[in-house]
């Protein structure tokens, strides 16, 4: 199995147990502020039969994040091939999404900062990307704690959202393997 740890959570590959809880998140208010609609248990089945696919093909993915202290799903977070074509693609995208209940406790920046080091000591990936709409601040918030910069020339209009959505503008960020300048 698939995992990386950190002192208070594993991220692992998914389980069914997983399914319910991430369920939830995928319907609770507070985390579809910065989403397009709720998902319901079978758009979220699916969802993790892709993050599955995406693992068997890549050797990478969002990962389900479990707080070892309680051993229950609280959400994701990992790596994957950004799905569309624009204008920093292709690339690898650094992702999270977690629990509302679970913010605020700085599972999304360790287990981040886990994600990110797996992707350069271990994968050798030579950047990663994240994007998020501008109000999301709480990610924002994490992406520049794990040192990611804002690409101030790559905002861009999601192919997935449709056009006039108020979640259509997204910003960009990146940060570089480090090692890699390097040699």
């Amino acid at each position: 199995m698939k995992k990386i740890e950190t002192e208070r959570l594993l991220l692992r590959e998914w389980l069914a147990e997983d399914l319910a809880p991430f369920a939830k998140i995928n319907q609770d208010p507070k985390v579809l502020e910065c989403l397009l609609k709720p998902l319901s248990d079978e758009e979220t089945a699916n969802l993790v039969k892709d993050f599955q696919k995406h693992f068997q093909a890549h050797g990478y993915g969002f990962y389900a994040c479990v707080p070892k202290e309680t051993g229950i799903c609280v959400g994701f977070v990992g790596l994957r091939v950004v799905p569309f074509k624009t204008h920093f693609t292709p690339a690898v995208e650094i992702g999270w999404r977690l629990a509302s209940d679970a913010w605020g406790k700085g599972y999304a920046t360790e287990a981040a900062k886990a994600v990110l080091t797996h992707a350069f000591e271990k994968l050798h990936l030579q950047e990663i990307v994240a994007f998020t709409v501008p109000k999301n601040f709480r990610s924002i918030r994490v992406m520049e704690k794990i040192g990611m910069s804002r690409d101030l020339e790559g905002d861009f209009e999601h192919p997935l959202v449709p056009f006039g959505h108020p979640l259509r503008h997204h910003i960009l960020y990146r940060i570089h393997n480090e090692q890699s300048q390097k040699a």
